[in-house]
Order: structure tokens, then C-alpha cells, then sequence
């Protein structure tokens, strides 16, 4: 498996915009040179009609650089819903604005801990002249400010269906939410009988939110490993400059025995996250099984080089101003998103027919 010269190509120009603009300030650019708020999104849609492995190469550069910007939450969640959908309506009137980056998306989908459909509890009750009354909270929502554009996962008589709801309008309350990570912003979405529209089919949105769980998986995978990978390069560098008994780290035996772990981590980690994009792009039916392996093993290959990072740096390495906390953070706050290493393991053996262990 091995990406193309263009993608290879589209690499480098994030890498580099990356480095010329201050993280928040980076999604104008992003979108208008790069596109790449549309990387995914069909041409029809004034996207640039590419795959999962551009998103691929777009979320692993954003995890070198801790990004905050919501190309997860907008342009793989409520892009990817809208087009899992199949409704073309709204993916005619939403698509363009995401893809040009104009416009924020955010899918408000879990609740109670959990990204589940079993776990929706969220109510949507249709009105007599037409339309819908969606009431419930939403946790985890990915957030940016200015969201634009916002579906809801809510229940009904026929099952749990998708509903965009207007950010701004009655009877829906945004709380901004603390976390451990602070270069990802989250939200918890409050409704209390805001008029919703639906999206797709009633009771198709259970269908729809397996799909895009599998799609978020494979890129949030993507940006570990590119989180994971630049942990290993500054842990690389600092062991080659710092001297200690009169000669460098990290030509002392242990510390290279430590770095060679974490390489082999980072590399195997890279292995199957491009796998989950390639399935996605060229094997949707695989695609569940390499999202889940993929969310798995990433997840604990991040946490497990983020903590060398912080172990090999010695006591810089638990300052406040060094950027190794940050990581370690981000790796901890990206595990558990969509679910645990654990959850994504227990789909797998339920899959296989095996005990989860």
C-alpha cells in the first residue's frame, strides 16, 4: 500500500502551511489554497472529489502539529453524514459551504459516554403540519466557533434518524466544555423542542452513524500515528543533543532499546491507519474490521510514545512550557473519542464470533 505522488505532494503543501500560520489561524488557508475542508467531498458538491487516503495524508499532518482546526468534526463527521445519507437535497444545499470551508459542520451524536446508536436517548417528535421537535443532550460534540451547520442524532417511532437543526435557533443551547485536551474543543449540544429537519430516511440514521464511526476512526487514526510519529522525532532529537556522563543520551543502550519500541510502535501504527483508509476507499466492505484495528491500535501506540516522550526528556519533559505535555494530552483525549481501544476490540471479537477480551 503506498500513496500517490499527488497525495504525497498534498503532504508537503499542508506541512508547509502548517509552519507559516499560527495554529487557529490556519483554516482560511487550509481551505482556500488547499481545499482542504473538501478533500472528500464529490465535485458535483464543489468539492475536490478525492478519498479517504487525501484525508488520510490532510489528518496525519494536523497530528504532527496538534491542530485545533475542525477538519475532523466538519469535514469527515457532518460531510460524511450528509453523503452516507444519500439525501441530495441537503447534501446540494449544505455540501458546497463545507467543502469551501465557509461553513462548520458538527455531528452531535453521542451521549452517555458512549458513540453507540443503542445509546440515544434523544427524542425527535413530528408536528402535525410537518417538520420536527428534536429534545435531548448531546455530549462530545467536536467544536469550533461559528458552527454553521449542525445534525442531531435523535430516536423517533421508526428508529434513530439524523435532523438538522439550526445552531442559533429556539430551543438550542451550546455549553462549551473543559477538557483535558485543550488543542480539541468539545461542547455538550442542549435541545428542548428546537425544529429540526429531517435528513435521509426516518430510521436510517442508525445505518449512517455506523458508517461514519467507521470513517472518523480511520482518520482520527491517521492523525495519531502523525501525533505518534513527531513525539519519536523530537524524542530522537533531544536524545542525540542532550549529554549526560559526557556523551549523548541517546548512545547509552537502554535509551536506544526505548526509542527502537517506539519506532516499531509508530510503524506498525502507520501500517494499519493507512490500511483503514485504503479499505474506505477500495474495500468499504473490510472497512468496519480496519477502522476498528485501526482505532485500536493507534490509540495505544500515541499514548504509549507520548509517555516515552515525557520519560526520555527527563524532568523537561513535565514542564508546562514544553510541548510534550500537550501531546501526551492529546493522545490520552484521542483515545477515547468514538470509543476506546477496548470498545473497538470487543466489535472485533463480536465480529469474529470470539469472546471480547
Amino acid at each position: 500500500m503506498r500513496l500517490t505522488e499527488e497525495q504525497e505532494e498534498l503532504r508537503s503543501a499542508v506541512r508547509s502551511l502548517l509552519l507559516r500560520h499560527q495554529p487557529k489561524d490556519a483554516w482560511g488557508p487550509l481551505t482556500e489554497q488547499i481545499g482542504g475542508a473538501g478533500l472528500a467531498v464529490p465535485e458535483g458538491y464543489g468539492g475536490a472529489g478525492g478519498g479517504a487516503r487525501d484525508v488520510h495524508v490532510l489528518m496525519e499532518e494536523l497530528g504532527r502539529s496538534l491542530s485545533p482546526l475542525p477538519c475532523l468534526g466538519s469535514a469527515v463527521l457532518t460531510a460524511g453524514a450528509l453523503l452516507a445519507s444519500g439525501d441530495k437535497e441537503a447534501c446540494g444545499r449544505l455540501l458546497p459551504g463545507l467543502a469551501e470551508g465557509t461553513s462548520v459542520g458538527a455531528l452531535a451524536w453521542a451521549e452517555q459516554g458512549s458513540w453507540d446508536g443503542a445509546a440515544i436517548r434523544a427524542e425527535a417528535v413530528g408536528r402535525p403540519g410537518g417538520g420536527w421537535r428534536v429534545s435531548g443532550t448531546k455530549e462530545h460534540v467536536l467544536d469550533w466557533p461559528g458552527i454553521g451547520i449542525l445534525l442531531v442524532a435523535a430516536r423517533t417511532a421508526g428508529g434513530v434518524s439524523l435532523f438538522e437543526v439550526a445552531p442559533e435557533g429556539a430551543g438550542v443551547r451550546r455549553e462549551p466544555v473543559v477538557t483535558m485536551d485543550g488543542t480539541r474543543s468539545q461542547a455538550r449540544w442542549v435541545l428542548d423542542g428546537a425544529e429540526g429537519r429531517l435528513v435521509g430516511e426516518d430510521g436510517d440514521g442508525g445505518r449512517v452513524l455506523e458508517h461514519v464511526r467507521d470513517l472518523a476512526c480511520a482518520a482520527l487514526a491517521a492523525e495519531q500515528v502523525g501525533a505518534a510519529g513527531r513525539c519519536l522525532e523530537l524524542t530522537v532529537e533531544y536524545a542525540r543533543d542532550r549529554v549526560q556522563f559526557g556523551r549523548p543520551i541517546g548512545s547509552f543502550q537502554a535509551v536506544k532499546h526505548r526509542l527502537a519500541d517506539a519506532y516499531v510502535l509508530v510503524e506498525s501504527a502507520r501500517s494499519v491507519a493507512l490500511g483503514a483508509a485504503f479499505a474506505a476507499d477500495e474495500d468499504p466492505g473490510a472497512l468496519p474490521r480496519a477502522a476498528a484495528v485501526a482505532k485500536s491500535v493507534c490509540s495505544e501506540a500515541f499514548s504509549a510514545v507520548a509517555g516515552e516522550m515525557i520519560q526520555l526528556h527527563g524532568g523537561i519533559g513535565i514542564t508546562w512550557e514544553h510541548d510534550a505535555h500537550r501531546y501526551f494530552k492529546r493522545a490520552h483525549g484521542a483515545g477515547e473519542l468514538f470509543g476506546p481501544p477496548a470498545h473497538h476490540r470487543a466489535r472485533l471479537a463480536a465480529g469474529l464470533g470470539l469472546a471480547a477480551r
